[in-house]
């Protein structure tokens, strides 16, 4: 559905070249929902730009719903939506007149009725008469949504979508983005944020004007981190975490004494493959040795881990790409 091969885009500045992006190599799948993740300056909104048809690529190509990017901009513009960072409306005029204005540009069919729908759809009907300008930030970015999808694009272009938004008008674009995530849109997200990032994407890329990585959030996990299972016990001593240590599957075993020092509470960090398959054995070997096991679950990291990792320890984990 989108698909790039080695896309670059240049600038020149006071006479220097800056590279925004450089040599990015994509493949997004018909009705994924993907995260393209990085801090700002990183290049993502460059990236979107070039995908959209605003702005030529410096150097690559790049395909969208099956068209090369500057051989086909104009058929790619009316195949896809675009909400940028600043909604951009026209603020003197209604929602509705805003919308209906799009819609003929787009050459809509039956104005009146897709314009109610998407009103009613992003809970602005009531305010279908109001001029832009005095709605709140999270009206405003409904609107702007409501703008992208008017004409019911196949790709939809996402650049910070809930950025700024009080908590309740971001889980309404979020909950809007999990609706449209069911009906097979393909779906490029920027975000900054990461559990945004996390609930919503079926794969992220870590970007900073190269690809860094690019996978499932489980997936880049694993890779990074391994996986790791976390057994509370009520005593904690060298004989039990040498019981663990001596099963086969076992790779690395990190003692964790609670506030009482050795002999009391504590954890066993253990890493592993397949802890679902492999923790019951860790819990039999330390309860036939008289273990006292009070839970197990496994250590989980967050995708602000992922993040924090990739980008410290720069690239080599773009296996994912497909």
């Amino acid at each position: 559905m989108i698909r790039t091969e080695r896309l670059s885009k240049y600038f020149d500045h006071d006479g220097s070249e800056v590279r925004a992006v450089e040599g990015l190599d994509l493949q997004i799948n018909e009705g994924e929902v993907f995260g393209f993740l990085g801090p700002n300056g990183a290049g993502k909104t460059t990236t979107v730009r070039m995908l959209a048809c605003l702005i030529a690529p410096t150097g690559g190509r790049a395909w969208v719903n099956g068209m090369q990017v500057g051989e086909a901009n104009g058929k790619i513009r009316g195949q896809i939506g675009l909400l940028t960072e600043s909604p951009g409306l026209y603020e003197r005029l209604s929602a509705r007149r805003n919308l209906e204005f799009f819609a003929e540009l787009y050459g809509v069919d039956d104005i009146p009725a897709r314009v109610e729908k998407y009103l009613r759809l992003l809970e602005l009907w009531d305010r279908r008469d109001t001029p832009a300008g005095t709605f709140s930030k999270g009206m405003k970015q409904k609107l702007a949504i409501a703008r992208a999808l008017l004409h019911e694009p196949p790709v939809l272009f996402l650049d910070e979508p809930t950025g700024g938004l009080d908590p309740e008008a971001a889980k309404t674009v979020r909950d809007f983005i999990e609706t449209f995530k069911g009906q097979g849109r393909t779906i490029f997200l920027c975000t900054h944020n990461l559990d945004e990032a996390e609930r919503l994407c079926d794969r992220i890329a870590v970007f900073r004007q190269k690809l860094i990585a690019v996978d499932t959030p489980q997936a880049l996990r694993t890779q990074l981190f391994g996986r790791q299972t976390v057994v509370h016990l009520a005593c904690l001593s060298e004989d039990l975490v040498q019981v663990v240590r001596s099963l086969p599957f076992v790779k690395q075993v990190q003692p964790l004494p609670g506030e009482g020092g050795p002999g009391g509470p504590g954890r066993l960090v253990v890493s592993l493959d397949d802890p679902a398959a492999r923790n019951p054995a860790i819990v039999q070997a330390l309860v036939s040795h008289g273990a006292q096991v009070q839970f197990v679950n496994e250590l989980r990291h967050s995708l602000e881990d992922v993040y924090l990792s990739l980008m410290h320890n720069g690239a080599g984990h773009a296996g994912g790409a497909r």
